[in-house]
């Protein structure tokens, strides 16, 4: 198959008239300048273009740039929603393993290979936590342990706070079999259902810190879902299926209500916004609030 050429690079002024030779309607292109001289033409109309032209790359003729900006928006702010009340769920996690495990192994006991399941991943672990504390060796809590504690060690529960969300979820599955049931007992919930979401939220926990896109997209890792889920045809590659996940980790009853409601206002806020598109069944907030 021939491979494509890259087409040249145009100022916001041609990228407006590109956009009008597509059939978009642009009501004030003064606005769509200074939309475009702030936002990507690459990263608002590329994306959230996607699904509102036709098959030959035309809009229909009723769709609006200030729809494309709209939908732009809504994944904002859902997306800056999402990171909030993921950082709970990870603040809960990080604590429950941080706890479990030195109490369990003792403080130091991530030192030790035996302590769990796969020995060559517990050496790369060791390699990264090395490095992430070196990266933050001013930090006062790691310059305390350094200079005033027998070799210089710092223990689990304090460690654990460099941890990225990538690295707990990292030393989490590496953790023996018994030791990720005694964790997942907390929640009510399966160890390797817990296992699979802690990967999939610090996914979308990653696209939501580097301003990436949830509207409308489907996930690369998927979470497994239980089967009530999956026979009511909810997809585990949108976005929706992170709230279900979300539901059974979030911890507090009022927080999750307060997020669901978050949720519904910011949706009722954008008609223009397709929820299917994101996964959402039409009697969404049942599978949210039960």
């Amino acid at each position: 198959m021939d491979k494509k050429q890259h087409q040249p690079a145009l100022n916001v002024e041609q990228q407006i008239e590109n956009l009008k030779s597509l059939n978009l309607i642009i009501k004030d292109e003064k606005n769509a300048k200074k939309v475009l001289s702030n936002i990507s033409y690459f990263r608002i109309i590329k994306a959230y273009g996607l699904g509102l032209k036709q098959k030959n790359s035309q809009f229909d003729g009723t769709v609006q740039f200030d729809d494309i900006v709209a939908l732009y928006h809504f994944n904002e702010h859902f997306r800056q929603l999402l990171f909030r009340y993921i950082e709970r769920i990870e603040v809960n996690l990080r604590c429950r393993i941080a706890n479990y495990f030195s109490c369990t192994y003792g403080v130091l006991g991530y030192e030790n290979a035996e302590n769990f399941s796969v020995p060559e991943y517990h050496e790369e672990f060791l390699r990264d936590i090395k490095s992430e504390i070196n990266r933050n060796s001013r930090t006062p809590f790691v310059k305390n342990f350094r200079n005033n504690y027998i070799d210089g060690k710092i223990p689990f529960y304090a460690l654990v706070e460099l941890f990225s969300f990538g690295t707990l979820s990292k030393f989490f599955k590496n953790m023996k079999a018994t030791d990720k049931k005694a964790i997942a007992e907390l929640y009510g919930i399966n160890y390797t259902y817990l296992e699979s979401w802690f990967e999939h939220i610090a996914f979308v926990r990653n696209i939501c810190a580097h301003y990436g896109r949830i509207y409308n997209v489907n996930l690369s890792k998927t979470p497994k879902l239980y089967k009530q889920y999956s026979e009511s045809n909810i997809s585990n590659l949108r976005v929706f299926a992170t709230l279900i996940c979300m539901k059974h980790l979030l911890t507090d009853d009022t927080e999750w209500e307060e997020f669901v409601n978050a949720v519904e206002n910011l949706i009722i806020q954008n008609p223009q916004v397709k929820i299917e598109l994101m996964g959402f069944p039409n009697n969404w907030k049942k599978y949210l609030i039960s």
